[in-house]
C-alpha cells in the first residue's frame, strides 16, 4: 500500500511517501526550488518521493493533504459573524481553502495526469491532527501523551490528546485567535526580523538578553487556571484586520502581526539590519520566559491529564529547542520525542501515518530513528560533477576520507561534508553540513564572517557522539535530531568555546554509530586525534536552502572561504 502525504499552500511545502508504513522518502520543496521555506504546491517533492518508489501517479492508494478547510466550521463562522473581518482577508482565506478543498483537481493539473486513472482516495485531514500523527506514530512509544503547539492551522493553534498503538484519542484544543506561536511571530517582527522563519534568530538572541519585560509580556500572553493561554488581542491584529500572506510558489510573506498598542507598551519597532540594543536583548529574553511558562502550563496539565511518562511533540513552536531541552528535568515527564521536520513541512508524513494508522487502522512497524530521507547521488555522478567543474580531486576510500577530514578538521580547516541521503526538516545533521573545530574560539567569528554571513549572536551546534554526552552536557538523553538545547557542564565550557552559547548551554545532536555511522567515524576519529569527541556542525548552505545536489554543494564550497570539501569518497582543498 502506497500513501503520498502532502504539505500545500503554506511555508515548508513538502511530500512524503510511505509503503506498508515504512517511510520511503520524505523532501521539502525548497531543496528543489532553492527558494526558502517555499509555499505553493510541491510537485518537485512529490515526483521525488514518486521516482524513490519507484512508482507513477496511478500506482498510489491514498493522497492526503494537511488540510481540512470543513474543519471547525460553526467556530469559523461565529468568529466572523462576532468580529466582520475585511473583505480582503475573506476573499485570501476562501482561495486558499479552495486550491486546499480541491486537492485531486489541483493534483491532476500540476502533475499532468487524467483523474479517470487514479485509484488513490483523496484525504484532507486537518492540520494538527497531522502534526500530532508525525510525531506519535514514529516514535518509539505504544502510548504517549501529543502536543502540537504552533501559529495557525484550520483555526486551531494548539491541540492535545493521547496516543496509544494505532490511534489518537483528541482531548482538547486552542482555537483562533489565541496562538503561542503568533505572539512568538509578533515580537519576532517587532524586533526587526520579518521573514518567515525568523523566530529561530531570536531564540539565539534571548540568551544575551535578561527577561525585564516579564511582567508586561503576562499581559499579553495569560496563563488560565486550566493550563492553557489566551492572548490579550489589543495587541495584535491578526483577528480583526487580518494579515497579508502569501502562499503562492514562493518565499512565504507573512504581514505585521502586532498593532499599535504593542507599539505604545514597547516603543518604535526595530529597523531590520540596525543596531541590536540591549532593550531587544532584554525584550527577546522576556518574550523566550513568557513562551516558556506558557508551554509549561500545557505540559504539566497534559502530563496531570494523561499520567503519562512519555510526550510526544510537534508543530512549529515545537523546534523551541530552549523549551525543549527543559521538560525532563523540570515535569514528571520521563521520555521524549520530536521528529526532525516538527514545523509545518513535517505534517506531509503526519498526513501519511494518520491515513495508514488512524484512518485504516494498520499496525505500527516503523520507529524514525534517523532524519536521512531526502535525495542521495552516486559516486559517479559526483566525480562527473567535479570534472565538469574542471575542479582537482583525490579518490579517497571510506577509511581514509573519514581520516583526512578529521586531520583537516583538527588543523583548522573549515570543511564541507557532503554525503548519503540528505536531512529531514530544518536542521542539518551530518549529511549535508558544514564542520569545524569546537575547541577555537575563533571559529565562531571564523564562519560568521567567510561562510554564514549572518548575526554574530547566533550560535553553532555541537554534534557530539552518543557515548560522551553525559561527559560534556546536564543531560545524556539521546537527541539526534537537534531539537533541544542543554547546558554544557562547567568544567566543559573552555574546552569547546565554538560551540557552548553565551548562557553556557549548546543544541546539540548526538550522534549514534548505528545510525549515521559515517558521521560517527568522523567525529570518533577527530576524538581520537584532539580528546575532545565533539565538532561544530552547521547547515552547509550560504543564505539559501541546505545544499541538496552535488553541484549546489561544489558551488557553494566555491565561491565561499571553506578549506576543504568531502563530498561521497572524493576530497577537494583549496
Amino acid at each position: 500500500m502506497d500513501i503520498l502525504g502532502i504539505n500545500a499552500y503554506h511555508g515548508g511545502a513538502s511530500a512524503c511517501l510511505i509503503r506498508d508504513g515504512r517511510l520511503i522518502a520524505a523532501v521539502e520543496e525548497e531543496r528543489f526550488s532553492r527558494i526558502k521555506y517555499q509555499a505553493g504546491f510541491p510537485v518537485a517533492a512529490i515526483r521525488h518521493v514518486l521516482a524513490e518508489a519507484g512508482i507513477t501517479p496511478q500506482d498510489l492508494d491514498h493522497i492526503g493533504i494537511s488540510r481540512n478547510p470543513t474543519a471547525n466550521m460553526m467556530k469559523k463562522a461565529l468568529f466572523a459573524f462576532s468580529r466582520r473581518p475585511s473583505l480582503n482577508f475573506i476573499k485570501d482565506r476562501l482561495n486558499n481553502a479552495f486550491k486546499v478543498g480541491d486537492l485531486k483537481t489541483v493534483f491532476c493539473e500540476r502533475l499532468g495526469v487524467e483523474a479517470s486513472s487514479l485509484k488513490a482516495e483523496f484525504h484532507s485531514i486537518e492540520h494538527h491532527r497531522a502534526h500530532m500523527a508525525s510525531a506519535f506514530f514514529v516514535s518509539p512509544f505504544k502510548r504517549a501523551a501529543v502536543l502540537s503547539l504552533d501559529g495557525m492551522g484550520d483555526f486551531v493553534s494548539t491541540m492535545w490528546g493521547l496516543g496509544e498503538d494505532t490511534a489518537m484519542d483528541i482531548k482538547g484544543e486552542v482555537n483562533f485567535p489565541h496562538s503561542l506561536g503568533i505572539f512568538y511571530t509578533a515580537v519576532t517582527q517587532w524586533l526587526g526580523f520579518p521573514k518567515y522563519g525568523d523566530e529561530g534568530k531570536v531564540m539565539g538572541l534571548a540568551p544575551y538578553g535578561e527577561p525585564k519585560h516579564l511582567d508586561k509580556m503576562r499581559k499579553i500572553v495569560r496563563i488560565q487556571k486550566d493550563g492553557t493561554f489566551e492572548l490579550d488581542l489589543d495587541y495584535f491584529v491578526h483577528h480583526a484586520e487580518g494579515v497579508n500572506m502569501s502562499w503562492t510558489e514562493s518565499e512565504p510573506v507573512l504581514g505585521n502581526l502586532y498593532s499599535e498598542d504593542f507599539v505604545k507598551e514597547f516603543g518604535d519597532p526595530r529597523v531590520p539590519r540596525t543596531e541590536i540594543t540591549k532593550y531587544h536583548e532584554d525584550v527577546a529574553a522576556s518574550m523566550q520566559v513568557m513562551l516558556e511558562e506558557a508551554e509549561f502550563a500545557m505540559v504539566r496539565r497534559l502530563a496531570k491529564e494523561t499520567g503519562e511518562k512519555a510526550l510526544c511533540m510537534a508543530g512549529g513552536v515545537a523546534l523551541n529547542s530552549s523549551f525543549n531541552g527543559k521538560i525532563l528535568p523540570n515535569t514528571d515527564f520521563e521520555e521524549i520525542f520530536i521528529q526532525p521536520a516538527a514545523g509545518d513541512a513535517g505534517t506531509s508524513m503526519g498526513v501519511c501515518y494518520y491515513i495508514y494508522h488512524q484512518v485504516l487502522g494498520q499496525p505500527r512497524v516503523f520507529e524514525m530513528r534517523d532524519a536521512y530521507t531526502g535525495p542521495q547521488y552516486d559516486n559517479a555522478l559526483i566525480e562527473s560533477t567535479l570534472k565538469a567543474a574542471n575542479v582537482a580531486y583525490e579518490t579517497l576510500s571510506d577509511e581514509e576520507m573519514v581520516k583526512r577530514a578529521a586531520e583537516r578538521i583538527a588543523g583548522g580547516d573549515v570543511l564541507g561534508w557532503f554525503q548519503g541521503r540528505m536531512e529531514w526538516g530544518p536542521r542539518a545533521l551530518g549529511n549535508r553540513s558544514i564542520v569545524a573545530d569546537p575547541r577555537r574560539p575563533d571559529m565562531k567569528e571564523i564562519l560568521n564572517a567567510r561562510i554564514k554571513h549572518r548575526e554574530a549572536f547566533r550560535p553553532f551546534a555541537p554534534s557530539i557522539l552518543m557515548e560522551a554526552t553525559g561527559d560534556y552536557f546536564d543531560q545524556s538523553y539521546p537527541d539526534p535530531f537537534m531539537v533541544k538545547v542543554y547546558g554544557v557542564r562547567p568544567e566543559k565550557q573552555s574546552e569547546i568555546p565554538a560551540v557552548t552559547h553565551v548562557d553556557g548551554t549548546g543544541r546539540l545532536q548526538t550522534v549514534q554509530k548505528e545510525y549515521t555511522p559515517r558521521y560517527w567515524s568522523l567525529i570518533n576519529a577527530f576524538g581520537e586525534l584532539t580528546g575532545t569527541p565533539v565538532v561544530l556542525n552547521t547547515s552547509f548552505n550560504d543564505n539559501e536552502p541546505i545544499v541538496c545536489q552535488p553541484r549546489e554543494a561544489l558551488d557553494c564550497f566555491m565561491r565561499t572561504k571553506m578549506d576543504s570539501l568531502a563530498i561521497g569518497n572524493y576530497f577537494v582543498a583549496k
